[in-house]
């Protein structure tokens, strides 16, 4: 199975990027050993001025994983109400319309205030809508995560732990489901 984790900032030493390290050794345990792709390495000098059409060499290396995935699982902060700002230009440099049909796609929002980047996840959801990717409905939202998560051992509220093993092992069996009806 071919699973990329996407820590959706380009914020050096973020929480996201812990959170999807975290994740990943989830996914080993249940025998699925994903890929993690940090917004952080995003060759974002390379689009300056708006790029759009053109063939660049350093963002068609850093999609090539992307498009090649069995499922995407986006570990989304956020950042003034929304997405942050290199998610969305990330998606703007995937190919039009096909990057996401189809493809299975699950959400973890992570955030310092009370709602887990509820917002930010939706939003991001609505652009995953237009481009008709198949959204895994388990979604898992860390709040205050300063506090509640631990980078080797997960959440502190059982609760949540048990959400986030919960969707590990459904979104495998979405993405192995889905998978046999692409082929």
């Amino acid at each position: 199975m071919n699973l990329k984790i996407i820590s959706s900032t380009d914020r050096p030493n973020s929480v996201s990027l812990s959170v999807s390290k975290y994740v990943k050794t989830l996914y080993e345990k249940e025998g699925v050993t994903p890929d993690i792709i940090s917004l952080e390495d995003f060759p974002l000098a390379d689009v300056q001025g708006g790029l759009y059409g053109k063939k660049i060499p350093s963002i068609e290396a850093f999609r090539a994983p992307i498009l090649e995935a069995d499922g995407l699982l986006f570990v989304i902060p956020e950042y003034n109400g929304g997405f942050p700002g290199i998610l969305k230009i990330l998606i703007d440099y995937l190919p039009f319309p096909n990057a996401f049909v189809g493809l299975p796609m699950a959400y973890i929002g992570v955030a310092a205030g009370a709602f887990g980047s509820l917002r930010a996840v939706e939003q991001f959801q609505m652009v995953v809508n237009y481009r008709n990717g198949l959204q895994f409905p388990e979604r898992v939202f860390i709040q205050r995560v300063n506090n509640a998560f631990d980078p080797k051992g997960g959440l502190n509220n059982e609760m949540q732990q048990k959400l986030l093993e919960s969707q590990t092992q459904g979104f495998i069996e979405f993405i192995r489901t889905n998978k046999i009806n692409q082929d």
